[in-house]
C-alpha cells in the first residue's frame, strides 16, 4: 500500500491506496494544456470572475469567491483544486459525502447533488454549465491537472474505492473526460470508473481532441435537460433484467482479472 501522508497538510487524514505508477505526461498533452489554459485564463476567466465575484458577494457576502478543496491527483498526490464557490459558507461535506457513498453502493446513475439547500441562488445553473470549474484552468497551467482526464476525487471518496479503481490515478485528472462526454449523469459509478480507466490506458492526441470538441455540446445538452427536467426514459422489464445479468457477469470477470487475489 502507498502512504500519502507526506502529501497531506497538518491535520488532514492520511490516504492509503494501492501503489500506482504514474504515467509520464506526453509532450503534446502538456503543450495542449498550456495553450488551452493560457487562452482560457486570458480570454474567458477575467469576465467570468468579475461577474461571478460580484454576484457571489451579493448573495453570499461571507467567505471567499473561490472555493479551495483538497483533491486526489496523479499517483494519489493531493493538490488544492479551485472552483467558484456555489455553496454557502459554513456548509460541511457530510451531505455530499453521504450522497457520494450512496451512489457508489447502489450503483445508481451519477446525478449531482443540485437540489440541496446549501447551494446559493442560481448556483445550480453555474454548476450545470460547469462555469464554476473555470478556476481549474490555473490547476491545469500548474501541471496539477490536464484539460482531459478523469475528474479529481475528494480524499474521502478515494478511500472508499476498490483497489482496481485506483488505476484511474495513473494519469492527471482533467477538466473534462470520457465520462463527461459519454452520458455523465446517465451512467453509473461503475461505468464511470470503467471509462476513466479505459482513458488512462489509451491516452492519445486524437482521443483528447475528440473529447475537447464534444465537451461544449455535452455541457449544452446537460443544461438543456436540466431546464426541461427531462426524465430518463424507463426501459422495459426484460431489458432491465438483461442489463442486471450482464452487470453481474461483468463484475465476476473483473474480480477474476483485475482484483488482487
Amino acid at each position: 500500500m502507498k502512504d500519502l501522508r507526506a502529501h497531506a497538510l497538518p491535520g488532514e487524514r492520511a490516504i492509503f491506496i494501492d501503489a500506482i505508477s504514474p504515467q509520464s505526461v506526453p509532450f503534446w498533452k502538456r503543450l495542449m494544456d498550456i495553450v488551452i489554459s493560457v487562452i482560457g485564463i486570458v480570454s474567458i476567466y477575467p469576465v467570468a470572475f468579475l461577474i461571478l465575484a460580484l454576484y457571489i458577494k451579493i448573495v453570499s457576502p461571507h467567505g471567499s469567491v473561490l472555493f479551495r478543496q483538497k483533491r486526489v491527483g496523479i499517483g494519489g498526490k493531493l493538490f488544492t483544486c479551485l472552483k467558484f464557490r456555489t455553496m454557502h459558507v459554513g456548509d460541511n461535506e457530510t451531505v455530499h459525502a453521504a450522497h457520494v457513498y450512496s451512489l457508489m453502493e447502489s450503483n445508481a446513475v451519477m446525478a449531482k447533488l443540485d437540489n440541496y439547500s446549501g447551494i446559493i441562488p442560481f448556483g445550480k445553473i453555474v454548476r450545470k454549465t460547469c462555469i464554476d470549474e473555470l478556476p481549474q484552468l490555473f490547476n491545469v497551467l500548474r501541471g496539477e491537472m490536464s484539460v482531459v482526464g478523469p475528474r479529481p476525487c475528494v480524499p474521502y471518496e478515494t478511500e472508499k474505492h476498490l483497489p482496481w479503481h485506483h488505476q484511474r490515478l495513473a494519469v492527471l485528472p482533467g477538466l473534462t473526460g470520457l465520462w463527461q462526454v459519454s452520458g455523465k449523469n446517465r451512467v453509473t459509478f461503475e461505468q464511470m470508473m470503467r471509462m476513466d480507466i479505459s482513458y488512462a490506458k489509451n491516452v492519445a492526441f486524437w482521443l483528447d481532441l475528440k473529447i475537447i470538441i464534444k465537451t461544449p455540446f455535452a455541457i449544452l445538452r446537460q443544461a438543456r435537460e436540466s431546464i426541461r427536467k427531462k426524465p430518463v426514459p424507463r426501459r422495459p422489464a426484460t431489458q432491465i433484467r438483461t442489463a442486471i445479468i450482464i452487470q453481474q457477469n461483468m463484475r465476476t470477470e473483473i474480480r477474476k482479472v483485475i482484483m488482487p487475489r
